[in-house]
């Protein structure tokens, strides 16, 4: 059987020193190679990415563009793919051995599934240390009726798409010039199951750029609020893309999901500006309504415990809770253990 025709699509922007990597990964698969194509979009370098990818003549396909950002790329890309199976990958990144033939082995496998994701490699440019960060396979859809899909996190480019799952949700919204590839894997869960390979097969770059991923603790203001903004854009988008699909808040699944992402905004503002203790406390209460079904009753009380707290300690004194049920803890052992060693 005629294996199916894979469309790799990969975007860039100024990222002509990392793109020959990239482009090598994707030629050195163990795949046919008339049966795999690149489709790259440049959207407005103005480094020497488009002399570094004429030395591969007729092995891809490229195209330059006026820049538009990430989503504007991407539905150029797709208009101009020809395969079944639309891989992503970013010119920063680059995939490992085994990838597409991977993917393709599951997406052949079950007709039903819109995605494939995996794992991914953390390479650091400044350190050059490999990592292997921890990987939650999370597959199934939204109304699976599992609630291990509570914990499915939208995985970026470590993605492959059946072209009839992507084409029902497309076109991507172009004002999403960031994080356009988290609107497609999580409306693509929506609309049919994905399927996750906990096997690292490529590898993302740390290269100073990486807003999404810095160190939490060092990471300077003007940064945060850039992420926060796009952040910002992406969730207007997801929740006008679910409503123009027929997905309300009225259904569970739609409702967790959303809140989970109002939580994950809410975080990162409060690191800018910390709330008041009333907003704090309706923060804690959000968490304890989406994540109570996901932990143990002990948890679920210690978590309304904490809300409550919240309003005498506010924000920046938080961290005292913990230190009072600490020191409360202790004073209860010691009450107990001599009343017990009398028993005895």
């Amino acid at each position: 059987m005629t294996p199916p025709l894979v469309t790799v699509v990969m975007t860039t922007y100024n990222y002509g020193r990392f793109i020959e990597e990239a482009i090598e990964s994707v030629l050195s698969q163990d795949y046919p190679p008339e049966r795999l194509e690149i489709v790259i979009v440049d959207d407005g370098s103005t480094d020497d990415t488009a002399e570094r990818v004429g030395k591969y003549g007729a092995e891809v396909r490229y195209f330059f563009k006026p820049n538009g950002g990430q989503a504007s790329a991407l539905n150029f890309g797709f208009a101009n793919a020809r395969g079944e199976i639309i891989a992503l990958l970013d010119a920063v990144d680059f995939w490992l051995p085994g990838k597409v033939r991977r993917v393709v082995e599951e997406l052949q496998k079950n007709p039903e599934l819109g995605m494939v994701y995996h794992a991914f490699l953390e390479f650091d440019m400044e350190t050059k240390e490999r990592r292997n960060p921890p990987f939650r396979p999370v597959s199934g859809h939204f109304f699976g009726g599992k609630k291990e899909f509570f914990w499915y996190q939208p995985p970026g480019t470590a993605t492959a798409y059946r072209r009839k799952a992507l084409e029902a949700i497309l076109p991507l919204p172009e004002e999403v010039r960031m994080l356009a590839d988290g609107y497609l894997d999580v409306l693509i869960a929506f609309n049919s199951p994905v399927l996750a390979i906990p096997e690292y097969l490529a590898a993302y770059r740390f290269h100073g750029n990486n807003n999404f991923h810095a160190d939490e603790q060092e990471m300077p203001r003007e940064t945060r609020k850039s992420r926060i903004d796009k952040w910002e854009v992406l969730i207007v988008a997801i929740c006008k893309g679910l409503a123009d699909k027929g997905f309300t808040r009225e259904q569970p699944p739609v409702r967790s999901f959303l809140d989970r992402l109002t939580l994950r905004q809410e975080q990162d503002k409060f690191k800018l500006q910390a709330p008041g203790r009333l907003r704090f406390f309706r923060h804690l209460m959000l968490y304890n309504r989406c994540y109570g079904p996901h932990l143990s009753r002990r948890l679920r009380l210690v978590n309304y415990f904490n809300a409550l707290g919240a309003l005498a300690t506010g924000y920046k004194h938080f961290y005292l809770l913990d230190q009072w049920r600490e020191r409360a803890t202790i004073s209860v052992r010691r009450l107990i253990s001599p009343a017990s060693a009398g028993r005895a």
